[in-house]
């Protein structure tokens, strides 16, 4: 079932223009231009809320006093959020997925939820892979990495999973990343030179469908 996000947002042009750009990344967009469109929208499940009103703070606080439990996005012009996650205008439609694939991960199904990672099946608590028998063990890392990934809607950049599982800024230098990905494709795929099931694509890395 496709990611369904609320776009809140009173700028026709803003909110058309990043609907389509959402809907071609393969999420199902519900759009609002005012406080009143986004309480009607939030009657139906939601997986994110990505909120660019003027009130959207107050707006956020008084949905989550309601019990809206998905995780919500601030739009705002340069200032920043005290409640929140928030993104300045202007930034790239890059920068905003990638703010997505993060709320995404943090708010991941609890850690003993078993999920299915190609002819495997995930258990993250146990850090376990299991396949027709085999069983896998994996590191504290190659665990989160693997459950960045499939929390993630799509193609998760370098910088944004050295981030997460490390901690680390965008300005370091440091082929961490590539070690662990080596490790594991060596661990789970068939051929890890020709990886069927964690792909390398667009300068970051997703897991097959």
């Amino acid at each position: 079932m496709p990611t369904r996000i609320l776009l809140a947002e009173s700028d026709d042009v803003l909110r058309a223009g990043l609907a389509e750009q959402l809907a071609h990344e393969g999420y199902d967009v519900v759009t609002a231009a005012d406080a009143q469109a986004v309480r009607d929208a939030v009657r139906e499940p939601l997986n994110f809320a990505i909120i660019g009103l003027d009130d959207g703070e107050q707006l956020a606080a008084s949905l989550r006093g309601q019990g809206l439990s998905c995780p919500v996005l601030l739009l705002t012009d340069g200032e920043v959020a005290t409640a929140g996650e928030s993104l300045a205008r202007p930034f790239r439609f890059s920068t905003l997925l990638q703010r997505l694939h993060a709320l995404n991960t943090h708010h991941a199904p609890a850690n003993d939820m078993v999920v299915r990672i190609g002819p495997y099946t995930f258990h993250p608590s146990a850090k376990l892979l299991q396949a027709e028998g085999r069983k896998v063990r994996l590191t504290e890392k190659e665990t989160n990495i693997l459950k960045f990934l499939h929390a993630s809607a799509g193609t998760v950049p370098r910088d944004i999973l050295l981030h997460e599982v490390w901690g680390y800024g965008p300005a370091v230098a440091t082929h961490t990343l590539e070690t662990h990905i080596y490790r594991l494709r060596k661990k789970i795929e068939q051929d890890p030179a020709k990886a069927q099931i964690l792909l390398t694509e667009g300068g970051g890395y997703r897991l097959s469908a």
